[in-house]
């Protein structure tokens, strides 16, 4: 005798494929469903209607092929365009990927991200790194040696390598005075925007 759809019965054929009593798994996938939408919206409702307008903003613009979707690879570069700091660590746990086409993403999946990024307050802020870099600051005078700099960046936090430290100081870093010192607070604004 099969049993009713949607009366409270249980499987006694554990080891079997999932598809063995679709009687039970339609009600499980619907509940599932459920769940993960309501989790969904919970995440979201702590964005407000002027954060969710950014964020669809930022991720329009790494919407490459118009497809609704974004490479899994931006996904940093999109948290970022939105004034987020979060770690490659966090970046890669919360679905980031490090090869490009491995993982796409909708809208949908990165608001979640989006708003527990945001939440999060361990990222640190421009103040914060200032703090940090007013440490090498011997006279207090706004100056720190460039290689004190450049040793900072390759051996603490997310350590750089020497190729993404050389392009960092190409890129943002003021020229060195005559004592191989540099203003640090326009080279942490420049890597910052």
């Amino acid at each position: 005798m099969a049993p009713k759809q949607g009366s409270n019965i249980v499987c006694k054929n554990t080891r079997a494929k999932q598809d063995c009593c679709p009687v039970l798994e339609a009600p499980f996938v619907t509940a599932f469903r459920y769940w993960k939408s309501k989790l969904k919206k919970a995440l979201i409702a702590d964005l407000s209607a002027k954060d969710v307008e950014r964020a669809n903003f930022a991720f329009s613009i790494y919407d490459f092929d118009g497809s609704g979707q974004i490479d899994a690879i931006n996904l940093g570069d999109v948290l970022r365009a939105l004034n987020t700091n979060p770690t490659l660590a966090t970046i890669e746990k919360l679905g980031g990927t490090k090869k490009k086409g491995e993982k796409k993403m909708k809208v949908d999946e990165f608001l979640p991200i989006f708003s527990q990024i945001k939440k999060d307050k361990d990222q640190g802020c421009y103040e914060d790194f200032l703090e940090c870099l007013k440490l090498y600051d011997k006279e207090e005078n706004g100056m720190m040696l460039s290689a004190e700099l450049t040793h900072t960046l390759l051996s603490l936090g997310e350590k750089l390598d020497d190729a993404q430290v050389d392009e960092l100081v190409k890129d943002c870093m003021d020229p060195e005075d005559d004592d191989g010192f540099i203003p640090y607070a326009p080279f942490l604004k420049k890597v910052m925007v």
